[in-house]
């Protein structure tokens, strides 16, 4: 019976679906390796919205998991030195925190408090957020993976390195266009 019920309640939901990478996979080098892109998109991520479609595991877990993932994804870009934030993006981000490099120290500030796994973002509103475990949020605009599987490949236990690395791959293109569709 209860067998039954998972499957209705499996055909009953959408389909989720992965989204593509707009690079290739070893774009992001050095500052996210071919490996941990193999790893945390081609497996991990993969596999929340696989057994969220197959019924399996907890399906609130998944759907965020794959949710949060179809968001932090998509906003990478080949690493560029002197990646800043321009347009919506940093006007945001000097009237909340008058500077980009202020705002690094705080999302860095942040983040290091984090215990274990999870993710933080930025905020429609410029506030920086946390989220433990997988959590959909519908305020997201700027979204850093705070899991291991995202940095310790390439940064074993450095997560800070990771974090000062990771400005170089945002494409503030996509952070602007979220902004925008506030």
């Amino acid at each position: 019976m209860i067998e039954l019920l998972k499957l209705i309640e499996s055909k009953s939901r959408p389909k989720l679906e992965l989204e593509s990478l707009p690079y290739s996979r070893n774009q992001l080098a050095p500052v996210m390796s071919k490996e941990t892109i193999d790893y945390h998109y081609g497996e991990l991520a993969k596999g929340y919205v696989d057994r969220y479609n197959k019924g399996e595991g907890d399906p609130v877990f998944n759907e965020a998991g794959a949710f949060l993932h179809n968001i932090f994804f998509p906003q990478l870009m080949p690493p560029k030195n002197g990646n800043k934030p321009k347009g919506a993006s940093l006007a945001l981000i000097e009237r909340k925190y008058k500077s980009f490099d202020k705002f690094r120290d705080k999302m860095k500030e942040e983040a290091m408090k984090i215990q274990g796994s999870g993710w933080i973002y930025m905020s429609r509103t410029g506030e920086i957020k946390t989220i433990k475990n997988h959590a959909k949020r519908s305020d997201i605009k700027l979204l850093i993976d705070w899991w291991e599987h995202a940095w310790a490949l390439d940064y074993q236990q450095d997560k800070a390195k990771y974090l000062n690395n990771i400005w170089r791959i945002i494409n503030w293109d996509t952070v602007d266009i979220r902004l925008q569709g506030a």
